[in-house]
């Protein structure tokens, strides 16, 4: 008998303090492909879609792997936030693209409410990023990763590494390639060449060859550019 790709289990709201239903992806899927800024396909669902836990009684939201981590001060700002407000939201059992997409943007109001850490910030974006991706929506697709990108370079520059499972190096090429995505050539060279230029990064292979091949295709993005200004001139 095949294993359901989604479970529930019952958690306590670190807000209003009452249980609630809470649907997980199983960590045992299928992998398909993984993309240069590490959105990564599976054959089965996307985890991506249950990584927010939104509890129906108050509605906060956060990253199903913090999701019990919130200071004093910020659970008094959020309890603060959400008194005397009705709340009707409900995203337990399966989710669709857009509910998924309507739990990050909950998420990533709750974070910037509580004053979170850059880099949860930079993940929440990205993954919301990713979303748009699967949903063939550009535009915000292109704000969304370059909000990330934005708060991974505040995180690089105030937070102590690793940031997640990201070391010094994996995390300024991160931000080279969502540089990179967004059309910020210049400042994209920066980043990978850093990367490339960094005799460390012979440590992490993978994160050099993908360096490599983004500063090769950043290269090639400025000259298709100098070259179409140029007959446009």
């Amino acid at each position: 008998m095949a294993v359901e790709p989604i479970f529930t289990t019952d958690k306590d709201c670190l807000i209003c303090k009452k249980t609630f239903t809470a649907t997980k992806a199983r960590t045992r899927l299928t992998l398909v492909k993984q993309d240069s800024d590490y959105c990564t396909y599976y054959k089965e669902i996307n985890p991506n879609f249950y990584a927010i836990w939104v509890c129906p009684h108050c509605g906060y939201a956060a990253m199903d792997t913090y999701f019990s981590e919130q200071t004093a001060a910020a659970v008094e700002k959020i309890r603060t936030f959400l008194t005397g407000r009705q709340v009707n939201v409900d995203f337990s059992g399966t989710r669709t693209r857009e509910q998924a997409i309507a739990t990050y943007k909950l998420a990533i109001f709750y974070a910037e409410l509580s004053s979170a850490m850059n880099s949860r910030l930079g993940a929440l974006y990205l993954r919301l990023a990713w979303l748009y991706r699967e949903g063939e929506q550009p535009e915000q697709e292109q704000l969304a990763l370059d909000k990330s990108r934005t708060y991974y370079e505040q995180a690089l520059l105030k937070e102590r590494l690793p940031i997640g499972n990201m070391s010094q190096i994996a995390l300024e090429y991160l931000i080279g390639e969502l540089l990179r995505r967004t059309g910020k050539l210049d400042m994209a060279l920066s980043y990978l060449g850093k990367v490339v230029g960094n005799p460390l990064a012979k440590l992490e292979n993978r994160v050099l060859q993908m360096a490599k091949a983004a500063w090769h295709q950043t290269r090639e993005a400025k000259k298709e550019l100098a070259a179409s200004k140029e007959a446009e001139g």
